[in-house]
C-alpha cells in the first residue's frame, strides 16, 4: 500500500518527475516560485496536496495549462 513508501523516496520522485517534465510545458521559473508561495500560504494545502483539487501542487504550479482552483495565482 502506499503507507508503505518510504518519503525520501517519495521526494526523490517527485524531484525527478518536475526534472523531467518538458519545458515548452512548464511555466517560467519565476512563475513556479510564484505559485508555490501562493500554494504555502493557502489554508487548503495539505502536505503537498491542494484539498480543493486533490492535485499534488508541486506538479500543478509547474504546468502552464493549470490554474489555482481557489484562484490565487496571478499568472497563467
Amino acid at each position: 500500500m502506499l503507507d508503505n513508501i518510504d518519503e525520501n523516496e517519495y521526494v526523490i520522485s517527485v524531484r525527478e518527475h518536475i526534472a523531467r517534465f518538458p519545458q515548452d510545458k512548464r511555466v517560467p521559473d519565476d512563475v513556479y516560485k510564484e505559485r508555490l508561495s501562493a500554494c504555502l500560504e493557502c489554508d487548503f494545502l495539505d502536505r503537498g496536496t491542494c484539498e480543493v483539487c486533490g492535485c499534488y501542487v508541486e506538479f500543478r504550479a509547474l504546468m502552464k495549462d493549470k490554474k489555482c482552483p481557489k484562484k490565487k495565482w496571478l499568472k497563467f
